[in-house]
């Protein structure tokens, strides 16, 4: 199942929590809180099912999770009675879905917000210690959208990650307890895009706590005593004229880079669906000569800890080869380093968990720039995967539609072409060279013949069982190594 397929699969409405001071009589100065809440999110079950249906799966049951908890720590100023200026940082939780499919599988997805935000509030009080307040700002934030696909259901571009600038708006009232604390009840909504391409809104009911900074009182003037017949002073020199305020310095902004790829089963060669990933890290390091980058490679837990670790530096080496070859990157710019097995950021128990460890991760410097980074447009690599059943090429009827997505995107792309890829399981070696040729054959075969894609922009290449992206301790894992990988290739 493709991961486009999934992007309005997570419907963002849900509620996050908003901060307003306390103040007594004297309300200028500075505070700071903090607040907790029931977040809550509105997960579109129809959507999620009829992308379901369109790829060939029925629903029979499906679980959301849509209400959590979230909070927000904050400080902020207050100008008078009526006006107030807020900054702080936000975590609206994480809200995720269960789908059991037939044929059998599950879908789960999770969709994680948190971000910094500064707002404007106007305060109307009601009585000497409580107010009611409105508020509207903007929110610097980072979406986190993951997917992950058992059995039947897999898929191929499982997390995203986006930060995003978008507006906010609340209301709440507000209770002085002493001139310095106060209690708060607020509501606050956070207009989001969840990552993969859809707006949303998230909205949280919390209560919390202002500390205000009291201001100290002035001591008073001392009275003047009379003067004693006191000689009029010689008048004073006319003061030199101030020099020019110098302009200000152009603004700037922060611009970072990161890297994620993962490799297939103890192998350290990087597939083609990753090196879009590394033409954007290069355009970064291209953009900014004077940044630096740690290529770290990972390992899953199988296997000896030498022979992980050496994989591992493999790995890492190989990604600084291929920017320094490819992308003209100096080497002095870039250190390998190998991780082995130490490092998972998934439970090493699943094929899901040691497919995610087996994998690149980069420590890459941030750069300030006055003009600004134009990132690269991002592009498809991977059209689709697909699975096949034992000692078989046939394609099944469930992946036809997406392979008329395929050729759509191939007549809309012109100048791009495709590699076919075919692999198979723990098939005797004598047939598993033929069997992963033969399904890439078909599925090439039936492109050409039922939408007309020119059989010039596709190659057709069979890996037998060199390629697994699971081991074959299972009958689902056996599936999965059991499939067709449909690749593009952009002129350069």
């Amino acid at each position: 199942m493709k991961s486009y397929k999934l992007k309005r699969m997570i419907g963002a409405m849900a509620l996050a929590g908003i901060v307003i001071p306390a103040y007594a009589a004297d309300p200028e100065g500075w505070y700071i809180g903090g607040s907790a809440g029931q977040a809550r999110a509105k997960i579109d079950e129809n959507d999620i099912v009829a992308d379901l249906l369109r790829s060939g799966f029925t629903t029979s049951d499906f679980k959301s999770a849509e209400r959590e908890s979230g909070y927000k720590l904050f400080a902020g100023y207050r100008f008078n009675r009526h006006l107030a200026l807020e900054g702080g940082y936000f975590d609206l939780g994480t809200f995720n879905y269960r789908a059991l499919t037939d044929p059998n599988g599950i879908l789960r997805g999770g969709l994680e917000f948190q971000g910094w935000n500064l707002d404007l509030l106007g305060i109307f009080p009601i009585t000497e210690r409580a107010a009611v307040f409105s508020k509207i700002g903007v929110h610097r934030s980072k979406a986190k959208v993951d997917f992950e696909g058992d059995g039947a259901v897999n898929v191929l571009n499982a997390r995203f990650r986006e930060t995003q600038t978008d507006y906010k708006l609340g209301v709440g009232v507000q209770y002085s307890v002493t001139d310095a604390l106060g209690l708060r009840l607020e509501l606050e909504r956070y207009r989001m895009d969840d990552a993969v391409g859809n707006k949303g809104d998230i909205d949280m009911l919390s209560a919390g706590l202002v500390y205000h900074f009291q201001r100290p009182t002035p001591a008073p003037a001392p009275r003047a005593e009379a003067p004693v017949q006191a000689a009029a002073p010689p008048p004073p020199r006319p003061a030199p004229p101030a020099p020019a305020p110098a302009p200000p310095p152009p603004a700037t902004a922060e611009y970072c880079s990161l890297l994620e790829i993962q490799f297939e089963i103890n192998q350290s060669d990087i597939q083609p669906a990753e090196r879009e990933k590394l033409a954007v890290l290069a355009s970064f390091l291209a953009r900014y000569p004077d940044t630096r980058a740690v290529i770290e490679g990972h390992t899953d837990n199988v296997g000896s800890a030498a022979h992980n670790m050496q994989l591992s530096k493999a790995r890492a080496e190989n990604v600084v080869n291929y920017l320094a070859r490819e992308h003209r990157i100096d080497r002095s710019r870039l250190r390998a380093e190998g991780r082995g097995s130490a490092r998972p950021i998934a439970d090493n128990s699943t094929e899901a968990g040691k497919r995610a460890n087996r994998r690149i991760s980069a420590v890459v410097d941030c750069a300030t720039d006055v003009a600004g980074l134009e990132p690269m447009v991002p592009r498809t690599t991977l059209g689709m995967q697909m699975q096949f059943d034992d000692g078989s090429a046939s394609i099944k009827p469930a992946y036809r539609a997406e392979l008329a997505k395929v050729a759509e995107f191939l007549a809309a792309n012109p100048r791009v072409t495709a590699t076919v890829e075919g692999h198979t399981d723990d098939t005797s070696p004598d047939m598993a060279q033929t069997i992963s040729r033969q399904r890439a054959q078909a599925v090439a075969d039936h492109l050409v013949q039922n939408f007309n894609v020119d059989r010039a922009r596709l190659n057709v290449q069979g890996f037998g069982a060199a390629r697994r992206v699971n081991y074959n301790t299972s009958a689902a894992a056996r599936q999965e190594n059991r499939r067709v990988n449909i690749v593009f290739q952009y002129p350069n």
